[in-house]
């Protein structure tokens, strides 16, 4: 799988996880990457075959991104938002990734933007990072120890874990599915 950028390469836990759902998935398959920025994920989505999406607040960055990935022979649809107000359509992406974001008030639409058995992957920071001299500080932008889980325990948690040690980053990691049909 291409990395996006070799200064920022894919997550592991992303990049893992890509490569079972491509596996498991039948076409069509679409994903969404949310925050976007330059690609890291959204590019080896691509590159693995499901039918991409993008969306960032930062115009400029899409652009480029968008032409990367063409450069690479990919096909990336993306567009420019304000993810405070965001505009999915419903049940419509198979797999949904977010990292290094946190906007708890989105999680609603991102569960309800998942087809039905569709995906959420998802990792950011927790409460642990403040004080690391890197990455975000303010709690607006931290998880609570479980929030993660609890944001998204409408979905089936496949996989979930909280990363401590105190020399890499404190992160949050969730792999979970949207049920079929309502139980």
């Amino acid at each position: 799988m291409p990395e996006a950028n070799l200064s920022d390469p894919p997550s592991p836990f992303v990049a893992e996880w890509i490569a079972r759902l491509s596996a498991q998935l039948s076409a069509p398959r679409r994903a969404l990457d949310v925050a976007m920025g330059r690609g890291r994920h959204a590019l080896p989505l691509a590159a693995a075959g499901f039918t991409t999406f993008g969306v960032d607040d930062k115009y400029d960055v899409i652009l480029d991104t968008v032409t990367r990935a063409r450069e690479r022979g990919l096909a990336l649809h993306a567009w420019c938002a304000d993810l405070t107000m965001p505009a999915l359509p419903p049940g419509y992406f198979d797999v949904i990734v977010v990292t290094r974001y946190l906007q708890r008030d989105l999680c609603p639409a991102l569960i309800e933007a998942l087809s039905p058995g569709g995906f959420l992957l998802y990792e950011t920071f927790t409460e642990l990072q403040k004080g690391r001299g890197r990455g975000p500080q303010s709690p607006d932008h931290l998880l609570g120890s479980g929030e993660l889980r609890l944001l998204f325990s409408s979905l089936d948690e496949i996989f979930y874990e909280e990363l401590t040690d105190p020399d890499e980053d404190a992160l949050a990691r969730l792999a979970a599915r949207k049920r079929s049909s309502p139980s």
